[in-house]
């Protein structure tokens, strides 16, 4: 995960419809907030708001194409999915929970509450899940405010995942084995075997260029290679590189991994 800063100026379908439909959305909650919060009834979102090519195109270049939580870059081979951090129609404190509704139903159109996803992290691991560090503060509907919430995943829009997750080669950890940071890699499974392949298929490469560069001797062509290997450094390190989280820590261990 990296930071991600996203455009001030908010997609105006979001403005305009999501506004719409939210204030609706708050009003059925009052009319009825005892059905939907049993369960009896639920909420219906529009896909087309918040899944809009003006959301998704938006996501898309804030976030250099990649996923917002394994980095993986999705755009060559995927749509992509828009999901919402705080899960808008239900959520699940732990992977063995039942979906509990309703979910935050009024952050459904929220353009702070939308990322872009590869759908193996939104569909497989994520889904519904949103846990917090104490369950009795979780905002429930509208009228509680959010800021009593701790949430145990990383936001990456208002805060800095390298606070939390770092890497020893290909894996993630949890720095100092905060709570955040080892919520946000099980939950969204950022061990998983498929992404620590395509991590490895980058980092072993220029690992090995890293070595040669600086364990030759000192002739013409060391100099030549830690030229090469300097603006692969700087390249991966790019938040547009896929995975470079995990290359600044490499690069900051000095490739020991």
């Amino acid at each position: 995960m990296i930071s991600i800063t996203k455009p001030e100026k908010i997609p105006q379908i979001l403005e305009n419809r999501g506004k719409t439909v939210t204030d609706n959305l708050c009003q059925n909650y009052l009319q009825d907030k005892a059905d939907y919060q049993s369960g009896k009834k639920k909420f219906e979102f529009a896909s087309d708001i918040y899944g809009s090519k003006s959301v998704k195109t938006a996501l898309i270049k804030a976030q250099h194409g990649k996923c917002f939580l394994c980095e993986s870059r999705i755009t060559h081979i995927s749509y992509g999915d828009v999901e919402h951090f705080r899960p808008k129609g239900g959520w699940c404190q732990t992977k063995e929970d039942k979906i509990k509704t309703p979910g935050y139903y009024w952050l459904a159109y929220n353009w702070a509450n939308l990322f872009l996803s590869c759908q193996l992290c939104n569909q497989r691991f994520k889904k519904n899940l949103f846990p917090l560090e104490n369950e009795t503060d979780r905002a429930i509907s509208h009228e509680i405010e959010l800021s009593k919430e701790n949430p145990l995943f990383v936001n990456p829009s208002t805060e800095n995942p390298e606070d939390f997750i770092s890497f020893r080669g290909i894996t993630p950890y949890a720095i100092d084995e905060n709570p955040k940071g080892e919520a946000t890699i099980e939950n969204a499974g950022l061990k998983r075997e498929e992404i620590n392949e395509n991590r490895l298929e980058l980092y072993l490469p220029l690992k090995e260029l890293y070595l040669i560069a600086n364990g030759m001797p000192e002739t013409p062509f060391k100099e030549q290679a830690q030229e090469v290997l300097q603006r692969r450094l700087q390249a991966c390190q790019s938040n547009q590189h896929q995975y470079s989280a995990m290359f600044r820590s490499a690069i900051k261990d000095n490739f020991k991994y």
